[in-house]
């Protein structure tokens, strides 16, 4: 049973739509942090983590994201085999995630683009070198993600005179 509904969430994360979407859920993070809405964390992530199989399975399946994807499944099924990389790279997720809330805990706009963009950086360079030719399909995603979250955090700071600093105001 297990086996059949992962097989049925694997089909569904080829498809690269939720590909472009997971970096969105970024802005709604940010917004309950803001508003130190714990409950709202809370469903972002439950819908973060969900949202990879929102989405049927494609008619064809780029060999690149297939072959990116293989490697991740290859990955999480080899959990008990983790090197130290890869228990960084876990916790780098997680810090990560946790920074960006701190950072919009504390009201800084500043340190929340900052880490934003460090967030979408190192999610490239860790699947090149984890993926090889085959973490470039995450490339895309990244980049419209990041401008997207980029501008809609900059375009809110100017409409409510929110000062984007490193320090809080």
């Amino acid at each position: 049973m297990l086996q059949e509904f992962l097989d049925w969430a694997y089909a569904r994360h080829t498809n690269t739509l939720s590909w472009y979407i997971r970096p969105l859920f970024v802005l709604p993070l940010a917004y309950f942090a803001w508003r130190r809405s714990w409950k709202g964390i809370a469903l972002t992530i439950v819908a973060l983590l969900t949202s990879m199989f929102w989405f049927p399975p494609p008619e064809r399946v780029d060999p690149h994201v297939q072959a990116f994807l293989d490697m991740e499944k290859e990955l999480i099924l080899s959990i008990g085999d983790l090197s130290p990389f890869h228990v960084l790279g876990v916790l780098a997720v997680i810090g990560s995630l946790t920074a960006l809330c701190l950072a919009f805990w504390h009201r800084s706009l500043g340190w929340g683009l900052v880490i934003i963009n460090l967030m979408a950086l190192l999610k490239v360079v860790w699947s090149v070198g984890e993926g090889d030719d085959s973490g470039w399909a995450v490339l895309l995603p990244a980049v419209v993600g990041l401008v997207l979250c980029d501008t809609a955090i900059v375009w809110i700071a100017r409409r409510f005179r929110l000062p984007i600093s490193l320090r809080r105001p």
